[in-house]
């Protein structure tokens, strides 16, 4: 094997037209793009041959491409087309015939990472701020790579009615959670704010034990908010007027002001009503998540959706038996009856609740269940960077937007297709073919370990920052 990995470098060396076949990934690619990422970067990689699915076109689904052209360069999509799409003399050329290429999944809601947020001291936290408890070594972030996920919203958990910011990241190679984090237009980092209600949340004092006492702690957060927000106003920059700073309520000022989405866990058709409820109220920009009986109240959601209140729904497709009382009316239809009613439907993870790596199923799930191809996959993609406010960065291949793309050896909605490669910003950051790599797409021994074992008997010799 070592004497044919050399001779097939050496062979892609010395070809003038630098096709590299995906059949072969980790000798050569690897060499191209994984040993020098700045010259990778500086160098038009150029896709070819491929079944393209870019998602969306000018608002509208767009057609597959046969034996298309993708060409990257500088972590941007520089070039998609046809066969006949002109490539820059100087491309490093991939041949993809016989594969499929889509651009990378969006996660709208994970918790991946090593996730901790809010405590027991109260049941709305809006100060917290998940990233502070995110480890970018944590190998959850190379099961998503090995899924296919490019984007992803890191939020803490859902027992609370609040339990604090969120983050927007890409699983990249880092050494800290800055260099994952997505980043606003102003060069803050991008996020939103985790809310449930529901069972979760209903607990002993300070918690709420009550549906109606949960909305009632919402409503007295919010107005506070607003109070400090008039406050701030008012004393126009005089420091001597000037409130006390406070974190969370700038937080939830924020939400308010329409900087901040509130991603909202939400079960039973009566809870999303209140979600739907409070929104109006305070004027905050929601997703609502999980929604088991949003088919119920789609009508209403749909409405709220018009008037610019609601971003979209977050479905989660469960495949397995079990789970909370609240959820027992979920199905599988959702993602279709939302969808012809009008509302923007994404899928997500929650991983664990759906292990990263099989999110695949999710869309596959939904069209099995009556929902139409086009929207199921722009439901992994672009309909997810929507409520993610990050449509005109990611979600689909279109010139100028995130090289963030996978490799799929057939169909996305087929159970025998696998992910081959993940690219991030036009670096490749999982290839199946690499042992590493392939260790996190299929388990195994050594697979979730975030360090190296230092006992003798340890066959794999990985470590994040070798796979790298």
């Amino acid at each position: 094997m070592g004497l044919n990995v050399r001779h097939k470098i050496a062979e892609v060396g010395h070809r003038k037209d630098h096709i590299v076949r995906i059949a072969v990934p980790l000798c050569v690619v690897a060499l191209l793009l994984t040993a020098s990422p700045a010259c990778a970067q500086d160098r038009p990689i150029a896709v070819v041959n491929a079944t393209l699915l870019p998602i969306a076109k000018g608002g509208s689904p767009a057609a597959p491409i046969e034996h298309g052209v993708l060409v990257v360069q500088h972590g941007k999509v520089l070039v998609i087309g046809p066969a006949e799409t002109s490539i820059p003399g100087d491309a490093v050329k991939i041949d993809a015939t016989g594969k499929t290429v889509m651009p990378g999944i969006v996660d709208t809601h994970s918790h991946i990472g090593g996730v901790g947020g809010a405590d027991g001291s109260a049941t709305i936290q809006p100060s917290v701020r998940v990233m502070d408890s995110l480890n970018p070594f944590d190998s959850g972030f190379r099961r998503a790579q090995a899924g296919g996920i490019t984007t992803m919203n890191v939020m803490p958990g859902s027992g609370h009615l609040l339990s604090g910011q969120t983050v927007y990241l890409k699983p990249k190679k880092a050494d800290t959670i800055e260099q994952m984090a997505i980043r606003n237009k102003d060069g803050s980092i991008a996020g939103g704010i985790k809310m449930a209600n529901g069972t979760n949340s209903m607990r002993a004092a300070p918690f709420s034990g009550t549906r109606g006492k949960s909305a009632a702690m919402v409503r007295e957060q919010f107005v506070k908010a607003q109070e400090y927000r008039d406050k701030v106003a008012r004393a126009k920059g005089d420091p001597d007027k000037l409130p006390p700073r406070d974190l969370g309520m700038e937080a939830l000022v924020e939400a308010m002001e329409g900087k901040r989405i509130i991603h909202h866990h939400t079960h039973r058709a009566d809870d999303i009503a209140t979600v739907l409820r409070l929104q109006k109220e305070f004027g905050f920009r929601v997703v609502l998540h999980h929604v088991s009986e949003a088919w119920k109240v789609a009508r209403e959601i749909a409405d709220a959706q018009k008037v610019g209140g609601v971003l979209g729904c977050s479905v989660i497709l469960v495949d397995s038996p079990g789970g909370k009382l609240e959820a027992a009316e979920a199905s599988f239809e959702t993602g279709g009856i939302l969808n012809r009613a009008g509302v923007r439907v994404g899928f997500h993870t929650d991983d664990w609740i759906t292990d990263s790596r099989l999110f695949l199923r999710s869309p596959a799930l939904a069209v099995r269940a009556g929902m139409d191809r086009e929207p199921a996959l722009r439901a992994m993609t672009l309909s997810g960077a929507e409520m993610l406010d990050l449509g005109d960065r990611v979600g689909s291949l279109e010139i100028g937007k995130d090289a963030d793309f996978i490799v799929l050896s057939g169909d996305p909605l087929s159970v025998y297709t696998k992910v081959e490669q993940t690219w991030i910003e036009g670096s490749k950051v999982f290839d199946r073919t690499n042992p590493g790599d392939a260790l996190f797409a299929t388990g195994g021994y050594g697979a979730g370990k975030d360090q190296q074992p230092y006992f003798c008997c340890f066959g794999n010799g990985w470590v994040w920052r070798e796979a790298q």
